[in-house]
């Protein structure tokens, strides 16, 4: 394998292997010892950069990483004197997987064990939420800002927040179990819906939609519906949704790796066994009285599912969802989707209007891609020329994915042609 290959190879390992790594060693060394974890992991993947590049790969590339790094979460908790106090509770056995000896109130699962222990109730949400994705997914800075609408500027400042209350207050991330558990739901919903998403709009050149992550959360969501501790309609409506979006991924990319938009979409690609699947869960989320944003944003997605032809879908109905939506959820990204299904009805002036109106919508439109992106789209079916192409043109500065860059490029040709 060549030198470009090895470093190929070590970045598809980061991304794919980096979060379950961490979880796997704070399982086994200790949540205390969270920074010492993703350290040790940081390091192995540094030491495989600089040894595989010289012929040195090993038969599993996967298991040596996580060898390496548990011999240096060793190795480091030798150096701080650590490591005798935490061995008489370890066996050689512990390096892959988390103790086994749960009970029904708590998680057996380390990545899912890590969520929850992150998202620590005591931290502002939105800073839990970001130290969650930076610890369990192993995102980068960039990813976690565009996941929350936020700058890196800001994001670094709330995992620097989250890290120091963390420490000024004494807290310890540990592992809750029976009610302690629901407490901490609505978090971890969070957690797990951006995971799907950031696979579902990937910004990896050669990986536009990231199946991994969409199975791991997928995975995740599973076990909560599983659980008897935390067994909620909302994880149904959750995996329901989840269900829904991955029915599409086959025909959501050409054999180039181009994204094909809901329109374009051939639709006889869909995985129906899925979307019966998600059916089923929908159904499961509709007993008792809860109404969740993930029941809406699931029924929604049903109604996607459910036309036979992107014409034929029945886009009066999907409004009604999205009013529904927006008044639970107010946020840029709802009020975004519902000028979209607005116009789809014929107000393409109204969904404008909508847009234009969203709270600091100009800081958006500077700063997120996908604003200028649909907004140019929608002067573009007024034929507004001018405003469409400044805007396409801002969104295609703007977007991080090389797929998602070239479908604005697509639009544009079309505004100059």
């Amino acid at each position: 394998m060549s030198s470009e290959g090895h470093i190929q190879l070590v970045d598809h390992l980061f991304r794919h292997e980096a979060g379950k790594m961490v979880a796997v060693l704070a399982a086994r060394f200790g949540l205390a010892h969270l920074q010492l974890a993703e350290d040790a992991v940081q390091d192995a993947f540094v030491q495989a950069g600089a040894t595989w590049r010289f012929g040195q790969l090993p038969a599993d590339p996967a298991a040596w990483l996580m060898r390496t790094a548990a011999n240096r979460a060793i190795d480091l908790l030798r150096r701080e004197g650590r490591w005798q106090r935490i061995q008489a509770g370890l066996s050689d056995s512990d390096t892959e997987a988390p103790p086994a000896h749960y009970h029904g109130q708590e998680l057996a699962d380390a990545q899912l064990q890590m969520i929850f222990a992150c998202c620590h109730p005591a931290l502002k949400p939105e800073d839990g939420i970001a130290l969650t994705l930076k610890t369990v997914s192993g995102f980068s800075a960039a990813e976690i800002a565009r996941a929350l609408m936020s700058s890196e500027a800001a994001l670094q400042k709330r995992l620097a927040r989250a890290r120091s209350f963390l420490r000024e207050e004494g807290i310890r991330l540990e592992i809750p179990a029976g009610p302690a558990l629901r407490t901490r739901l609505d978090r971890v919903y969070t957690v797990l819906y951006l995971l799907f998403n950031e696979g579902y709009h990937s910004t990896k050149a050669d990986e536009p939609i990231r199946r991994d992550l969409c199975g791991e959360a997928m995975r995740c969501c599973k076990l909560l519906v599983e659980h008897p501790a935390v067994r909620q309609p909302a994880a149904f409506a959750l995996l329901a949704l989840m269900c829904f979006h991955a029915a599409r991924f086959d025909a959501r990319l050409t054999s180039d790796n181009e994204l094909i938009l809901l329109a374009g979409q051939d639709r006889t690609l869909w995985d129906q066994e899925l979307i019966a699947v998600g059916r089923q869960y929908l159904n499961e989320a509709s007993r008792g009285t809860e109404l969740s944003r993930y029941h809406l944003e699931a029924a929604i997605a049903a109604e996607h599912c459910a036309a036979p032809r992107f014409n034929d879908t029945c886009w009066p109905r999907l409004l009604v969802l999205y009013d529904h939506l927006a008044a639970m959820c107010p946020t840029p990204a709802v009020r975004l989707a519902r000028a979209v299904v607005l116009a789809e009805t014929g107000d393409i002036a109204g969904a404008i209007g909508y847009v234009l109106a969203t709270e600091g919508i100009e800081t958006l439109l500077r700063t997120q891609y996908l604003f200028p992106a649909i907004l140019g789209d929608l002067y573009k079916r007024l034929s507004e020329t001018v405003k469409a192409r400044a805007l396409l043109e801002q969104a295609c500065a703007l977007t991080p994915s090389p797929a998602e860059r070239h479908l604005l490029q697509a639009k544009l040709e079309t505004l100059r042609n």
